[in-house]
């Protein structure tokens, strides 16, 4: 039996499991439910459905996701969250290691801060894979802010914050459960249980099991299209209150191996095995945070907190006989003081200290020989802001935000922020922004997925990155009878004063990370519509138009691999008793500049100097029961797939071969399957 047919079988077997166990399950809650029905028919409550993405009240550009909307797709982690989002783009950052990137505004994850409960997170070393790190059942929210914004979580957003909120200790006292599996031999599950000890005192426990079984080699290019990832993600976390004071604490750890590379196919006799080209990476992460607030004034809101967190993220990456292999730790301390002054002034201080270790050993080339170039990198940051808000009844609110910071490195530096927001009529908002924001790049740690690549890897000597941000926006909503409209209009322009520019064109042979020497900024213009109708259906279309260019070897060129537009409309039904929920999201992507081609030994160029547009589908349907719910679906259901992510496959050793130019979806057609369960109290 060949392994496809094997794979196939073992899909049919797990999916009909699934089924047979969510009928069963069916029975029970079916005569729950119509018990239920039964004794409640005397007493009828009309509400309105609560929108899944929310547009936030605040001065800042916020965007809410709720679990509603993290619903609406398989949501396996945080990577895979924004599929529904018309300001998020997500896709592979290359064709062998399976990292995700997110790009907000036109511009690559790393110009967003990351946020887990207003701390910093994922820097360094873990941000190439960190969007896999956070599983999706464990959240409770997303909260994705544009442009400038607050200065209390510090200087280094310059395109925006996103900000995770997990599930809490002090939630209703349960068990929940998650098990997903797809077509592509992925299965997860996650397990979450809160208990509440005493008054006062909860704790909860978070887990996560994920495996692939088997290669998937849909293209047939001799390389896996996704690699196998086995990962253990715990995370014990604990509320305490007593009066006036508040703690909140927990600690976490990640065991993770992946695996990618060659892979053993009859199809593609022209790779030799007996070498074979894998791509390995080994992480170990363990965390750690508390949280002590404490009220001092609560007719005027004054509280003292003190935050920390400290963290070690350990990585062997092995690319071939190219490796890195780094020992990162980092701590990050904040002290923070809010009161409001008057009715209408607010009034926020604090001081901060973050500390970064990176003991990183690093070999660039595939030469047994050659022996690894350690690299010690070492930064300490104190800083102090002052932050003040005026409010002015429901119509006008100001926020401006100074903060000053010590670098060990770049010594003194100021992040000025500014945003206002006017509400003329009810239910028209405006808000304007501007603000700055700087970024210590780790490039190697940042950019260790790019050793997967053939060519000469070389990193000049590096500044801060240093950028302003401005915004303009306009959000309107409107009722039409019993139905809600919700127009939304944006406009971001990003000017960098310093940027590490990543340059795939300067010369075919290299890939370089050197210090920009011209100009490089983003435009986005961003339109959506919101209709939602009590009847159950609520649909947005949105469309984004990003215009992002840098300097390349002394021209101004578009950003290569970067959409000129995005497209999407989404669409939910939920049936009179939201017993049934359907979800459809249609993505168009515009095309972009590819990296200037090569030409290849067989007198071939290696790609094109353009990639065209392309299309997306994903549906879902899900039923809900009183307990549980069960969930199926397909993503990708146009099965459009980039032609050869990964070029001169046949001969990975060679300067040819080039698995990071991805600029599409590398699998295709997938189906899944999954059930949530709520098991109720412990």
């Amino acid at each position: 039996m060949t392994e496809s047919c094997v794979r196939n079988t073992y899909s049919i077997i797990i999916i009909a499991a699934l089924v047979a166990m969510c009928n069963t399950m069916h029975c029970h809650a079916q005569e729950l439910s119509d018990t239920t029905l039964s004794s409640e028919l005397n007493e009828v409550v009309i509400t309105r459905k609560r929108s899944g993405t929310l547009k936030s009240v605040s001065v800042e550009n916020k965007s809410i996701i709720n679990q509603l909307e993290l619903f609406k797709a398989a949501c396996c982690n945080l990577g895979e969250s924004f599929t529904t989002s018309p300001s998020v783009d997500v896709s592979y950052s290359d064709a062998a290691t399976g990292a995700r990137q997110i790009k907000l505004l036109g511009l690559s994850g790393t110009y967003v801060q990351m946020l887990t409960e207003s701390m910093p997170a994922f820097r360094g070393a873990a941000l190439p894979y960190s969007f896999r790190y956070v599983p999706g059942p464990w959240m409770k929210s997303i909260s994705v802010s544009k442009g400038s914004s607050t200065v209390k979580n510090g200087y280094e957003s310059i395109t925006g914050q996103i900000n995770v909120e997990y599930l809490k200790p002090q939630d209703e006292p349960g068990f929940t459960a998650n098990a997903y599996f797809d077509t592509d031999m992925k299965l997860e599950l996650n397990a979450e249980g809160n208990i509440k000890i005493k008054e006062g005192l909860s704790t909860e426990l978070l887990a996560h099991f994920e495996d692939r079984f088997g290669t998937h080699d849909g293209n047939h290019d001799g390389f896996a299209d996704m690699p196998d990832i086995r990962q253990v993600n715990l995370n014990n976390r604990w509320q305490w209150r007593s009066g006036r004071y508040i703690f909140h604490g927990g600690i976490a750890l990640i065991n993770e191996k992946s695996e990618a590379g060659q892979i053993s196919d009859h199809r593609h006799a022209a790779a030799d095995m007996s070498d074979p080209y894998i791509i390995d990476l080994y992480t170990r992460r363990y965390e750690a945070y508390m949280k002590h607030a404490y009220v001092i004034d609560s007719e005027r809101n004054g509280n003292i907190a003190l935050m920390a967190t400290a963290n070690m993220h350990q990585l062997d990456a092995n690319f071939g006989r190219k490796g890195y292999w780094v020992n990162e730790k980092d701590i990050y301390a904040r002290l923070m003081y809010e009161t409001d002054l008057s009715e209408h002034h607010n009034l926020s201080a604090g001081l901060s200290l973050s500390y970064d270790y990176l003991g990183q050993h690093l070999k660039t080339t595939h030469d047994p020989d050659c022996n690894p170039e350690y690299i010690r990198e070492r930064e300490s940051v104190g800083g102090a802001y002052l932050q003040y808000t005026f409010t002015h009844s429901d119509r006008l609110t100001l926020m401006a935000g100074l903060r000053g910071d010590y670098s060990s490195y770049y010594k003194w530096f100021m992040t000025p922020r500014f945003n206002i927001k006017y509400t003329p009529v009810d239910g028209l908002n405006l808000r304007a922004s501007a603000g700055k924001g700087y970024r210590t790049v780790h490039p190697w740690a940042e950019y260790n997925n790019l050793l997967a690549s053939g060519r000469t890897m070389v990193v000049d000597q590096l500044k801060q990155e240093e950028a302003w941000n401005y915004g303009l926006s306009a959000d309107y909503t409107l009722y039409v009878g019993s139905h809600k409209l919700i127009l939304n209009t944006e406009y971001f322009y990003t000017d960098f004063k310093s940027q590490a520019v990543v340059d795939y064109d300067t010369s075919p042979g290299m890939l370089t990370i050197s210090q920009l020497n011209g100009k490089s900024y983003s435009h986005t213009f961003q339109a959506d519509l919101t209709w939602e109708s009590p009847f159950g259906l609520s649909a947005t279309g949105a469309y984004r138009l990003n215009d992002v260019k840098s300097t390349y070897g002394g021209k101004l060129l578009e950003k290569p691999l970067t959409s000129r537009y995005k497209a999407l409309l989404t669409v939910t039904y939920s049936t009179p008793l939201e017993l049934w929920q359907f979800d459809a999201t249609f993505q168009m992507n515009g095309g972009g500049r590819l990296p200037a081609p090569y030409m290849l030994p067989d007198g071939n160029m290696s790609w094109g100097t353009r990639f065209k547009a392309f299309p997306q589908l994903n549906i879902q349907a899900t039923r809900w029961f009183r307990h549980f719910s069960i969930y199926a679906g397909g993503e990708n259901l146009t099965n459009f797939k980039q032609k050869n992510p990964v070029v001169w496959s046949h001969d990975p050793w060679s300067e040819y071969f080039e698995p990071t130019t991805v600029w599409g979806p590398i699998h295709g057609a997938m189906a899944y399957v999954g059930i949530r369960v709520n098991f109720g109290r412990l």
